[in-house]
């Protein structure tokens, strides 16, 4: 064994019994996610093709971790070539075993947080070379002080300006602009969902205007990188020069970074005017068009969130038994994998006709006045403040505590999330009951084109129903949002996007009366 491969031996021990000092919960609150082995050599080895064959490298990693790049760098870049070496590093504890581990290799291990550091001045004391995975911590642990604080560190050093909802790796990327020689090649492990989410719009800015992007990997979504975190992972490409004219992007998805299943070379004016690049690496673009989509037809809303399924939500029978009155209670679908058909029926009161028959409290009314007419739910919502419900966050900014959302049993649902893996991955449901539903479905209200059809002739539902079951899963994978180990999730914003045309196609009526809608509106 190689004296770089004991200390590689060494460094995944060290990494494993840091890794076991944290709860997964702290470990995904502070965003530690370390990069395998072999995807780090995976990396580098590319980081070679596109390198200089000579020409002195300085080494950049602003979250270093216990130095699984560096290590990918001593192996595959000749040692003499590499004039310098530099690690940041925010947790005492993997700082002191990366300077344990590389001390005598000549990385510099910098203990501290690299977004409070200051880039060198002079060119030749700037990276040629930064490959990191940095801190995927989510917005919401990040404080309103250090993401106003961050906001202006980025727009100081590139002139964009970040969302309040980006990511802190959205930070460390532009923040590491002015760390960058010119002609540098950057190399970042981060989550795939910047392709898509509206903070990302930045990014994809920065990644069209201020650098040359190369190429963006997305590996296959049931390919999970990291065992301890849900997320899908892209590798992205960039040397710091200016865009070249008609500059072409690879694009390249599953299989390993160096050997990828699939590729697409795309013109940059085509990244440019698409939304969504999630699509781009199995479909094609959408680009800018007038072809009407689900939300010329319907208002999407997300289910009701009850602030406490358990408590809200009762079965037909529990409700009976402890003699809620009926006057506070409204059907309510059971989640997706209770529901086995995707057409509900109902009896004569409008109630599901389903085997797991569910009610949702829903009561408007003060407390003292449910005191004195419905003692029975009283006594029960005294149950729920006895385990503190009423103090939670949803529960709490409600007035009263327990009135739900307005939601109106909706004629169409779809399922919110699903596994690519499955034939498709999205429900689409008609509903014929008055059961409303919770935020694990997303409910469609015809606008009043297409309501009045409804009205005119009750068949036009069904084709409705069978219309949006026959958009494609590509479709809608293509507009939804993609996390580790296949999990698809689609917002209403983002079905909203998706094409009407099947929808048109059943209706005809309705695309001449949408024709002259956009017709006006082009004019105008």
């Amino acid at each position: 064994m190689t004296p770089l491969q004991v200390i590689e031996r060494a460094r995944q021990e060290r990494q494993q019994a840091l890794d076991a000092t944290k709860s997964p919960e702290e470990r995904n609150r502070l965003g530690q996610f370390a990069t395998p082995t072999a995807l780090a050599n995976d990396i580098m080895a590319y980081a070679k093709q596109l390198l200089p064959t000579r020409g002195e490298i300085r080494f950049l990693d602003p979250a270093l971790g216990t130095g699984s790049f560096y290590s990918a760098l001593r192996r595959t870049i000749p040692q003499r070539r590499v004039t310098s070496a530099t690690g940041f590093e925010i947790d005492p504890a993997f700082a002191q075993a990366a300077q344990h581990l590389w001390s005598q290799s000549g990385l510099l291990v910098v203990t501290g947080d690299f977004t409070k550091h200051r880039p060198p001045d002079d060119d030749h004391d700037k990276a040629t070379l930064l490959i990191t995975n940095p801190p995927y911590v989510r917005h919401h642990h990040l404080s309103t002080t250090d993401k106003a604080r961050l906001q202006v560190l980025v727009a100081n050093a590139t002139g964009l300006q970040l969302s309040g909802l980006s990511g802190l790796y959205c930070y460390f990327l532009l923040l590491s602009h002015p760390w960058m020689a010119r002609g540098a090649i950057a190399s970042w492990l981060i989550p795939t969902e910047f392709l898509d989410v509206n903070y990302g719009t930045t990014i994809k800015k920065y990644l069209l205007s201020r650098v040359t992007l190369l190429r963006i990997h997305r590996f296959d979504p049931n390919d999970v990188q990291f065992d301890d975190a849900l997320v899908s992972s892209a590798v992205v490409w960039f040397r710091n020069d200016p865009p070249p004219k008609e500059h072409t992007v690879q694009f390249t998805y599953g299989g390993t970074h160096v050997h990828p299943t699939q590729r697409k070379d795309l013109p940059t004016k085509i990244l440019a005017t698409e939304a969504k690049w999630n699509r781009l690496f199995n479909g094609e673009a959408k680009g800018q068009t007038n072809t009407p989509t689900i939300a010329d037809l319907f208002t999407i809303r997300r289910g009701i969130a009850t602030g406490n399924n358990t408590f809200f939500i009762l079965t037909k029978e529990e409700a009976a038994r402890r003699h809620l009155p009926e006057a506070v209670l409204t059907p309510i679908l059971p989640s997706p994998r209770h529901l086995q058909d995707d057409e509900v029926l109902a009896d004569h009161h409008g109630m599901p006709t389903i085997e797991r028959q569910l009610v949702l409290i829903n009561c408007t009314i003060a407390e003292e006045e449910v005191a004195h007419r419905y003692p029975r739910l009283a006594s029960y919502l005294e149950e729920g403040k006895a385990q503190g419900i009423h103090e939670t966050y949803l529960c709490a900014h409600r007035n009263p505590w327990y009135a739900q959302e307005t939601r109106p049993a909706p004629p169409f649902l779809c399922t919110y999330m699903g596994r690519g893996e499955k034939d498709r991955p999205f429900r689409f449901i008609l509903n014929h009951s008055r059961a409303t539903a919770a935020n694990v479905y997303l409910l469609l209200y015809p606008k009043p084109a297409l309501q009045r059809l409804l009205e005119r002739n009750p068949v036009n539902a069904r084709r409705v129903w069978q219309a949006l079951n026959s958009l494609s899963a590509e479709t809608l994978m293509g507009e939804g949002r993609v996390y580790g180990g296949g999990l698809y999730k689609l917002e209403p914003k983002e079905l909203a996007n998706a094409p009407a045309d099947t929808i048109l196609d059943a209706l005809p009526a309705l695309r001449k009366h949408l024709g002259v809608q956009i017709r006006l509106f082009d004019e105008s």
